[in-house]
């Protein structure tokens, strides 16, 4: 190998290194922070007691067990109001024994997945004691275990939150090839869910508030908290934060010079189209405004970036602060960010 490729080796694994740890750097909360414990109820479980034979009675324990929760899970997942409980007693049986959609497979590997839900329970707990630390306000929701039909993977309802653990099933999962797309598959796993629960959690608690609607305004806001949730998760790597295969964090560590010049010299920050901003910021196998290489949601990668080096050059600015600051050309400014 020549000395040449040696050392763009050794550039690239330590850019890797360093911008995979970076949001490591500087320590936002005390040591020692007493952790909030949160119990997770397992509706999950108690929907699986339901039997045909049984099913007026045990649909009426349900709604006494969980006076707030099944309402909205009769209404919202199976489309059915929730006081006509004769249509729901014909109705919840083929939910939880449907061969054809796959339910009563899914319905049963849920079970097995989530048999100890204390790693997802301990990871949340710490995770909204920490949120509550930077935020003294904040309410903790109640947390609910529940299966979706493949609706949802997270539901929010009023002081709740619901994980749909039939969408954490591991990316391997037979049915989801049924469906969700493949790219989608990478964070269909168990080990998602913190970040899934508590990244939600943030956009809908510190909501946009700009009044522009440029490419540069969502990149920044969305950029701006993942990286508050990057400190929340701070043992957890870049990639895992960002739901994506370590492979797609390094192409673009590896590409982040390349990309920046391209979004400057296309003037995309300043553009306001809505192919552009869904482009960019939603959800893909890849960022066509870039390169069919580059994975989906790049603009929120780059986001978070500049937010990173705007902190790192202003350690005098709280999280609280920079979540507070809507001026997007601001932090991109004094970001002073150069890949």
């Amino acid at each position: 190998m020549k000395i040449r490729q040696i050392i763009d080796l050794f550039i690239l694994a330590v850019g890797t290194f360093i911008l995979t740890s970076c949001h490591q750097s500087r320590s936002y909360f005390p040591k020692g922070l007493e952790t909030q414990h949160i119990d997770i109820a397992r509706f999950d479980q108690a929907l699986m007691n339901v039997q045909e034979a049984s099913v007026a009675t045990d649909i009426r324990v349900l709604y006494e067990e969980y006076p707030v929760f099944m309402p909205l899970w009769v209404e919202d997942i199976l489309g059915i109001p929730s006081e006509d409980t004769a249509y729901l007693e014909k109705q919840l049986p083929l939910f939880l024994n449907d061969t054809m959609y796959g339910f009563k497979a899914t319905n049963e590997r849920e079970q097995a997945v989530f048999a100890d839900v204390s790693d997802i329970q301990n990871a949340i707990s710490q995770a909204f004691t920490r949120i509550q630390y930077l935020y003294p306000e904040t309410e903790i929701p109640s947390m609910y275990l529940f299966v979706s039909g493949f609706q949802t993977p997270i539901y929010f309802g009023d002081e709740l939150i619901g994980i749909g653990g039939d969408m954490y099933l591991g990316s391997d999962y037979e049915y989801y090839n049924r469906v969700v797309y493949d790219y989608q598959k990478q964070t269909m796993r168990k080990e998602c869910i913190p970040v899934d629960v508590i990244s939600a959690y943030l956009f809908r608690t510190l909501p946009y508030t700009s009044t522009k609607s440029r490419l540069l305004d969502q990149m920044i806001y969305r950029g701006k908290v993942m990286y508050l949730t990057a400190q929340i998760f701070d043992r957890l790597p870049g990639y895992e934060v960002m739901g994506w295969t370590k492979e797609q964090w390094d192409w673009c560590v590896r590409n982040e010079q390349d990309i920046w010049h391209l979004v400057m010299d296309k003037r995309d920050l300043f553009k306001t189209e809505s192919l552009v901003l869904t482009g960019y910021l939603n959800d893909g196998p890849f960022t066509s405004e870039v390169s069919q290489d580059a994975p989906g949601r790049l603009g929120i990668w780059l986001g978070w970036r500049i937010a990173e080096s705007y902190m790192e050059h202003h350690e005098e600015v709280s999280l609280q602060e920079l979540m507070a600051e809507g001026d997007a050309q601001k932090i991109l400014e004094d970001s002073y960010y150069k890949p």
